[in-house]
């Protein structure tokens, strides 16, 4: 597989810029080799072995994919947990039920089609699986810049729900350091097809 090259630091617009570029180059043999990597170390995380309840989402794009860890984690038998964009940039939730299941939604994302849970169904998982663009050596994540996800952290840590939070991410994309804002959260952990990257995490 081609990897990405290391995106280095700099601010978070031209971080976004210099990541979504480097994606762009990457052919669909290094996407679908990326996604079986990428599944094959989730699911050797120790914080999986024994879950019941996963949150996840559906890899549209360039993004790391999630195919293939979507369909294996429902093969464990785990119930997983997929996002649904609300107009205010919040999330709800549905229960992945089969790619057969997936629509098609706003802003070229694919979302379950069934029963919507409630924007609070994520305290009640045991690991939730972050999209990302890089993440640094504390463990901030930087995403697209909606918010989407930093609304998910506040909401677990608002609750005392401590599930696994893991961001996925291409090799290269994991950082020396990102400079972050009051609103920003940090994960504990982050895969790349090369393998799983931690991080010493304080919410301050």
């Amino acid at each position: 597989m081609g990897e990405p090259e290391a995106v280095g630091n700099r601010s978070k617009r031209e971080l976004r810029r210099t990541v979504l570029s480097v994606r762009r180059t990457l052919t669909p043999d290094d996407l679908q080799a990326a996604a079986l990597a990428l599944a094959r170390h989730v699911l050797e995380l120790p914080e999986l072995s024994g879950a019941t309840t996963v949150a996840a989402y559906v890899s549209v794009g360039s993004e790391p994919g999630t195919g293939p860890l979507l369909e294996a984690l429902s093969e464990r038998g785990v119930r997983v947990l997929l996002p649904v964009l609300q107009e205010d940039n919040d999330l709800d939730w549905a229960l992945y039920e089969g790619p057969q299941k997936l629509v098609a939604a706003g802003r070229g994302l694919r979302e379950p089609s069934g029963r919507r849970l409630g924007p609070e169904a994520v305290t009640q998982t045991d690991a939730v699986l972050l999209p990302g663009l890089a993440v640094d050596r504390s463990g901030l994540r930087l995403g697209r810049g909606a918010g989407c996800y930093d609304r998910v952290l506040a909401r677990l840590a608002a609750h005392g729900a401590q599930p696994a939070c893991a961001v996925l991410l291409y090799d290269g994309e994991v950082v020396d350091r990102i400079d972050g804002e009051e609103h920003d959260r940090r994960v504990e952990t982050a895969v790349t097809p090369s393998g799983v990257h931690r991080f010493g995490v304080t919410e301050g």
